[in-house]
């Protein structure tokens, strides 16, 4: 190792806050005290804040038993302390919104389990609930994980109908190796993002919903992909058609807009968005971004 490399590496570990010492002459060196003992984990400042942050944002929609919660402790307890003060700052004034769904985390052993057979092209064995309540086995050849909405799915073929389809992760009651671990390669050039939105498009539910978006078609499209609902342009604003399974999971969606919107059909999704402002009211402090007014017609 040259002597170049040698000072880059002393240099770095000072830039991770461990104390080195540097001894010239023919015997000096670099050296660490007697007593220090390397931590686990050495983060600079801006990736400790880049994990600390990407741990924040992602509390709301993370995994289940804390996790998160936990990882974000023991990272906070090895930071430097300038650091860990700001944190404790960024914690203090973070104001969140409830997800759509507080019950939709799925299980962190199935998550990594089929993210590991997507990367590694193996068919899976799963127990699947519908939202019927129904429970079915299946095979399935996992091609990705989405995060969307709040909810984690995974893409792949399905055996059971021999086509692509999306399921939701927190629906997966059980995982294991398939009889056959082989499994069919996605198509040349396939997006499971993709394959989300077209699958909440066209089969996301039963409920027709017709809302009258109060923004420019131009504001909405950027909002709205085309896939997941179509947009027309009115007198009075955009009109915004699609379908929906469940009323709490579309009222998260379209307050997440952030525009000013009435709702034409159905008199459910009003109730649910009167549900959400209730509880956006009882837990973000003042001073939070309001959705803009919901009007009844």
């Amino acid at each position: 190792m040259g002597e170049r490399t040698v000072r880059r590496y002393a240099a770095h570990l000072t830039d991770l806050g461990i104390p080195v010492s540097v001894e010239r002459g023919r015997y000096g060196g670099y050296r660490l005290p007697p007593t220090f003992r390397l931590p686990p984990l050495a983060l600079t400042d801006k990736e400790a804040a880049a994990v600390v942050l990407g741990l924040l944002s992602g509390l709301p929609h993370g995994l289940p038993d804390g996790s998160a919660e936990s990882a974000l402790a023991k990272i906070n307890r090895v930071l430097p302390k300038p650091v860990a003060d700001q944190v404790a700052a960024l914690r203090d004034t973070l104001a969140r919104t409830p997800p759509p769904d507080e019950t939709a985390a799925p299980d962190p052993r199935i998550a990594l389990d089929l993210a590991t057979a997507a990367r590694d092209r193996r068919r899976v064995r799963i127990t699947y609930q519908s939202w019927r309540g129904e429970t079915s086995a299946r095979d399935l050849d996992p091609y990705g994980l989405v995060l969307h909405g709040g909810r984690w799915y995974v893409t792949g073929l399905d055996s059971r109908r021999a086509e692509i389809r999306v399921f939701q992760v927190d629906r997966v009651r059980s995982l294991q190796p398939a009889a056959d671990p082989r499994a069919t390669p996605p198509p040349p050039g396939y997006d499971p993002a993709a394959q989300l939105t077209a699958a909440l498009g066209e089969v996301a539910g039963r409920h027709r919903v017709r809302v009258l978006l109060h923004t420019t078609l131009e504001q909405a499209a950027r909002r709205i992909p085309p896939t997941a609902a179509t947009l027309v342009r009115t007198a009075e604003g955009v009109l915004l058609e699609t379908r929906a399974e469940r009323f709490d999971t579309m009222a998260g969606y379209l307050a997440g807009l952030g525009c000013p919107l009435t709702v034409h059909h159905p008199a459910e999704l009003r109730e649910a968005l009167a549900r959400l402002s209730e509880r956006l009211a009882s837990s973000v402090a003042s001073g939070g971004r309001d959705m803009g007014p919901v009007r009844e017609r």
